[in-house]
C-alpha cells in the first residue's frame, strides 16, 4: 500500500486494545485521533515513543485528541507493556499487520544486511471528519509528540 497524505481518507479498522476491548475508528468521529504504529512493545525505541506520549497525553487532550499505540504485539504483550510504564491509553494489537498495511507502514526493512517485513515507526493525526491531517512516517521517538502537536494546534 502507498503511503498516505494529508487530505486522504483514513482507513478504518476494529482492533482490539491491552484489555481484549474492541476499538473503532468510527467510534471517534468528531474528535482529532492520533495514531501511533511502533514495531515492538517494551524495545527501547518504542519504549521512548509511548513514554513521551504519556508524559503529553494531557496537553494532546486539551487539543481535543484521543492517542492510540498500534503494534503488531498480542493484547497481552501491549497489557504488560502498559503496566510496566504505567501508560494509561490504549495500545491496539495489528497481530496480522493489517491496519499497518493500510496506512502504509508495513514494508520492507532491513538491519546487518537481512532484510525483512516490519513496522516503519509513524504517526498520524486524523481530524474530526476522518482525513489525514498530519502523517509522519520514519518519525523518531521524540519527535511524535512535537509533529503531531503541531498539526493539532494548526
Amino acid at each position: 500500500m502507498a503511503q498516505l497524505a494529508v487530505g486522504d481518507r483514513a482507513p478504518a479498522f476494529t482492533l482490539l486494545d491491552q484489555s481484549g476491548a474492541k476499538v473503532k475508528l468510527s467510534d471517534f468521529k468528531g474528535k482529532p485521533v492520533i495514531l501511533y504504529f511502533y514495531p515492538k512493545a517494551d524495545t527501547p525505541g518504542c519504549t521512548t515513543q509511548s513514554c513521551e506520549v504519556r508524559d503529553h497525553r494531557k496537553d494532546l487532550a486539551k487539543l481535543g485528541a484521543e492517542v492510540f499505540g498500534i503494534s503488531p504485539d498480542t493484547p497481552a504483550k501491549q497489557a504488560k507493556f502498559d503496566a510496566k510504564y504505567k501508560l494509561g491509553f490504549p495500545l491496539l494489537a495489528d497481530e496480522d499487520h493489517a491496519v499497518a498495511e493500510k496506512y502504509g507502514t508495513w514494508a520492507e526493512k532491513s538491519m546487518y544486511g537481512r532484510k525483512y517485513m516490519g513496522i516503519i515507526r509513524s504517526a498520524f493525526v486524523i481530524d474530526a471528519r476522518g482525513k489525514i491531517a498530519g502523517a509522519f512516517y520514519k518519525v523518531s521517538p521524540k519527535d511524535t509528540v512535537p509533529e503531531v502537536r503541531a498539526v493539532l494546534a494548526g
